[in-house]
């Protein structure tokens, strides 16, 4: 497929048939504002679950035709999720988006065993995706937003997202570094345990479709030559597709520093679910709200 930054992104999901999001109780101006750019650029069609007056004042305000959007009345929040899990379920949607509903109500519905959008056992997850002027490639990460401390059952599901994320890009065998303070084994340090343990599973094959090694510094998953100054040989030193934090206060610094002080260009979903879901921030830029229905369609 070849998809090597956001452009490409874009470019590959217009070309993509039959795409169609649906907004969970979509009425406020920050959904609003996202979707119409997203619908404008050809990007996918857009559903919207809510009020259907409020909908309507609120396009007019924002200058936006409500005619670009197939609006479903709904009269409460329960009753614009219960509308949009049904678009899902019926297959008439592939995307889910949170409208203005919030998060902890947004997620018990995915949660929701009644709505089937989790399987079973299955664990939610956020995945970010990162286009640095500095860095050579497009850059995937987690977990920045979902998961605050995961164990190492959640970090291994949390690795395969990675690889699946990627793949989904072209990318035929993702290189994940397993991030800790140190590329030592220490003991004292679970990251650096689980870093250890991650890498093993795949060299064994219990985690297939990429490579995978850790534990590993952000450093010398990064850059080449630090690897080599601390004399660390791996295939994945120094050239990372992916990298998986050690919990949401690593990952979430990482984001917020790359996006707000070297001019990153960001998307971010959340995996686990049957279908991509797309939670867009209110500091999220316009183009970083693009970028994240594109991620998703592109997955779904």
């Amino acid at each position: 497929m070849g998809i090597h930054n956001f452009k490409d992104l874009l470019e590959a999901v217009r070309k993509l048939p039959g795409k169609r999001l649906v907004a969970v109780n979509g009425v406020d101006p920050n959904t609003l504002e996202a979707l119409n750019i997203a619908v404008k650029s050809g990007l996918v069609s857009a559903i919207l679950t809510g009020n259907r007056s409020e909908i309507e004042k609120t396009c007019n305000n924002l200058d936006i035709d409500v005619n670009v959007f197939s609006v479903i009345d709904a009269v409460s929040e329960k009753d614009a999720c219960e509308k949009a899990v049904k678009l899902i379920d019926e297959g008439k949607a592939n995307v889910i988006m949170k409208g203005l509903i919030s998060t902890d109500k947004f997620m018990k519905v995915l949660l929701n065993k009644e709505y089937g959008l989790v399987p079973h056992k299955g664990t939610l997850s956020h995945v970010a995706l990162m286009e640095n002027p500095f860095y050579h490639k497009l850059l995937f990460f987690s977990d920045a937003g979902v998961i605050p401390y995961p164990d190492l059952q959640q970090k291994v599901l949390l690795t395969e997202y990675l690889i699946k994320t990627a793949r989904a890009f072209g990318i035929e065998n993702p290189k994940i570094a397993v991030i800790a303070p140190t590329e030592q084994i220490l003991i004292s340090m679970q990251s650096c345990i689980d870093g250890a343990v991650i890498a093993k599973m795949a060299e064994t094959g219990q985690i297939t479709g990429g490579t995978v090694d850790g534990p590993m510094a952000l450093d010398v998953a990064l850059n080449s030559g630090a690897a080599n100054i601390k004399g660390f040989s791996s295939p994945v030193a120094g050239d990372a597709d992916g990298l998986l934090f050690p919990n949401i206060d690593a990952a979430n610094v990482f984001y917020k520093t790359n996006s707000k002080i070297c001019n990153a260009q960001m998307a971010g979903i959340i995996a686990g679910a049957k279908i991509p879901v797309v939670v867009s921030s209110r500091g999220d830029s316009e183009k970083t709200k693009l970028n994240s229905i594109a991620l998703a369609t592109l997955i779904s």
